[in-house]
C-alpha cells in the first residue's frame, strides 16, 4: 500500500489549494515544496481577485464569467485576507472609445452575476476624491469593483486548513527523483537528508518549474505546451490617501494597475514579457521599472521616478501555449489546463498548467474531480467553506477589529487592523492572554516576537524574509538592523 493517496510537488497556490481540497475530500495527502510556500510566482502577482477586464477584448468570456464569480465565493471565504475595491478607469482618447469601455464594464458587470459587490458608475472626475491625484485632463471616467487579496498569505492559509485537515505539508524539501510503476516512488531531499515516499497519484502543480519537473524529475516524453511570461511590478511611497484603485491604459493598449498596498505604499504593475532563463533569479529589468514608471507619470500629477522605488518584485507565470510560441504572451490565455497521463500498469500523473489566484478553489476542485475514477471521494465542499480565520460576514472586518481592541487595549487602532486583516479571528492564537505589550515583546518595528513565534509554530516560516515578504509585508517597514535582529531571534527560537 503507497504512503499516500496524491502527492503534490509545488507549494503554490494551486498547489496549497489541491492539497486542501483532496485532504477535505477523503484522501491521503503530501504536500512538497522545494523552497517556502508561495515563494515563487503565487506571492509576485498583482494581488487581485479579479475576472480580468482586459481578457474580454480576446473573447475569453467563459473565462471571464468563471473568475467573476468566484471573487464572491472566495471573499466569503476568507474574508479578512479578501476586501472589496473600487477601481478608476480614466477615459483618453485611444484605441478603446469611451463607448467601447463602458459596454466592456456593462458586460463585465453581467458575467459577474454580483450579490455582494456594487456595479458600475460613471464618475466626474473634477470633483471626486479619486480625481484629485490624477492630471487635470482626465475629467471623466469610470469606477467599477474587483478585489483585492494578500496572495502570500492566501497560500499558507490553505496549507494550513489542509494541514489541520490531515495533510502533510513539507517545505524545503525537494525531489530529485521518481520512479514509475504501479505506484510513484519519490526520492526526496529535505535539506541534504535524503528518504522516499510513494503515493499512488503524482500532481506536477510546480507553476513555472513543472516542465523542469517533468522533463528531469518524472522524465516524461515530449515537450510541455508551457509558455513562461514575466510580470514585473515596483512600489513606491503613496500616491494617493483614499481607497480606490486605478486602472490606466497605457499607449501600448497595456492596462496598468495602481493599487494602496501595505498603508503607506502604491503598487504599481505589471508588465508582460516573454522569459527566458534561471527560475531561481527572477527579478523586474531596468527596462520594465522605466516603463511601469512613465505609464503610471502620464496619469498621475506626481511624477514617478525610479530612484522612487522602494521595492521591485517579479514573477513567472506558466501559461499553456497550443499555439507553439507564435502567439505573443498576452494573446495566451490565461485559462488552466489539467493534463492527465494515465497509462496500463503505470501510476497516473496530472499536470496543471496556467491558472490564476482568483480561480485557484475552482481549479483545485476540478483537478481532484479528473483523479475521480482513481478513488472513492466525498462530494466538492470548498464553494461553501471558510479559510483559517475567517468565520465571520464578509463586511464584519470593522466588527473584528473592534473586537481586537477590547481583547488586547495595548494595541494601536493600526496594529489591530493590520493583526486581524492577516489572521482574522485567530488573533488570540497570535497574541493569547496577553495583557500588555511587554508580554508580546521583544519587537522588530511594528513585528512582535509573539507574532514571530506564531508564524514559524504554525505556519513554516523559517527565515526572516518568508515572515516579511509572504507572511506579511513588513519588509519595506523594517530598518536593516531590524531585519538582522529579527534574523538573529529567528535562528534562537528555531534552535531551542
Amino acid at each position: 500500500m503507497a504512503d499516500y493517496d496524491l502527492a503534490i510537488i509545488g507549494g503554490g497556490i494551486n498547489g496549497a489549494g489541491i492539497a486542501r481540497d483532496a485532504v477535505g475530500r477523503g484522501l491521503r495527502v503530501l504536500l512538497l515544496e522545494q523552497n517556502d510556500l508561495g515563494s515563487g510566482t503565487s506571492s509576485a502577482s498583482t494581488k487581485l481577485i479579479h475576472g480580468g477586464l482586459r481578457y474580454l477584448e480576446h473573447g475569453a468570456f467563459r473565462m471571464v464569467r468563471e473568475a467573476l464569480i468566484e471573487r464572491e465565493v472566495l471573499l466569503r471565504m476568507a474574508p479578512h485576507l479578501i476586501r472589496p475595491l473600487r477601481f478608476v478607469l480614466p477615459v483618453i482618447p485611444g484605441p478603446r472609445s469611451p463607448i467601447m469601455l463602458r459596454l466592456g464594464l456593462l458586460l463585465y458587470d453581467f458575467l459577474g452575476a454580483r450579490k455582494i459587490l456594487p456595479g458600475t458608475r460613471g464618475v466626474d472626475l473634477t470633483h471626486y476624491v479619486a480625481g484629485q491625484p490624477l492630471l487635470r485632463k482626465f475629467r471623466y471616467g469610470y469606477e467599477y469593483s474587483d478585489c483585492w487579496s494578500d496572495d502570500s498569505r492566501l497560500v499558507v492559509l490553505n496549507a494550513l486548513d489542509a494541514a489541520e485537515r490531515g495533510a502533510e505539508i513539507r517545505t524545503r524539501t525537494r525531489v530529485t527523483r521518481a520512479e514509475r510503476e504501479d505506484v510513484w516512488k519519490l526520492i526526496l531531499n529535505a535539506q541534504g537528508r535524503r528518504y522516499a515516499v510513494t503515493a499512488r497519484v503524482l500532481v506536477n502543480a510546480a507553476g513555472p518549474w513543472a516542465g523542469i519537473v517533468a522533463e528531469t524529475v518524472l522524465r516524461m516524453e515530449g515537450r510541455p505546451p508551457l509558455r513562461l511570461a514575466k510580470g514585473s511590478h515596483i512600489v513606491v511611497r503613496k500616491l494617493f490617501d483614499h481607497d480606490r484603485g486605478y486602472i490606466f491604459q497605457n499607449d501600448d493598449k497595456r492596462m496598468i494597475f495602481a493599487l494602496p498596498f501595505a498603508e503607506d505604499f502604491t503598487l504599481i504593475g505589471t508588465t508582460d514579457e516573454n522569459f527566458t532563463g534561471s527560475l531561481d533569479s527572477v527579478a523586474p529589468s531596468g527596462e520594465e521599472v522605466i516603463y511601469l514608471c512613465r505609464a503610471v507619470s502620464g496619469f498621475f500629477r506626481e511624477r514617478v521616478d525610479a530612484d522612487q522605488v522602494v521595492w521591485a518584485f517579479a514573477g513567472v507565470r506558466a501559461l499553456y501555449d497550443a499555439s507553439g510560441g507564435k502567439d505573443v504572451p498576452e494573446d495566451i490565455t490565461r485559462d488552466y489546463r489539467l493534463v492527465l497521463d494515465e497509462r496500463h500498469g503505470a501510476a497516473p500523473v496530472l499536470t496543471v498548467y496556467g491558472g490564476k489566484i482568483t480561480t485557484h478553489r475552482r481549479l483545485s476542485e476540478d483537478a481532484v474531480g479528473k483523479l475521480s475514477h482513481f478513488f472513492q471521494l466525498r462530494a466538492p465542499w470548498t464553494a461553501v467553506s471558510r479559510l483559517s480565520g475567517g468565520d465571520f460576514l464578509w463586511d464584519a472586518i470593522e466588527a473584528r477589529v473592534a473586537q481586537t481592541l477590547r481583547a488586547w487595549p495595548f494595541l494601536g487602532e493600526a496594529e489591530a487592523w493590520r493583526l486581524t486583516r492577516a489572521y482574522g479571528t485567530r488573533v488570540d492564537r497570535v497574541l493569547g492572554e496577553a495583557t500588555q505589550r511587554s508580554d508580546i515583546a521583544p519587537f522588530f518595528g511594528p513585528l512582535s516576537a509573539a507574532e514571530v513565534r506564531y508564524l514559524m509554530m504554525h505556519e513554516w516560516a523559517r527565515t526572516a524574509d518568508d515572515v516579511l515578504w509572504r507572511r506579511t509585508k513588513l519588509g519595506l517597514k523594517l530598518s536593516t538592523t531590524e531585519k538582522n535582529a529579527l534574523a538573529q531571534f529567528m535562528a534562537g527560537a528555531a534552535s531551542n
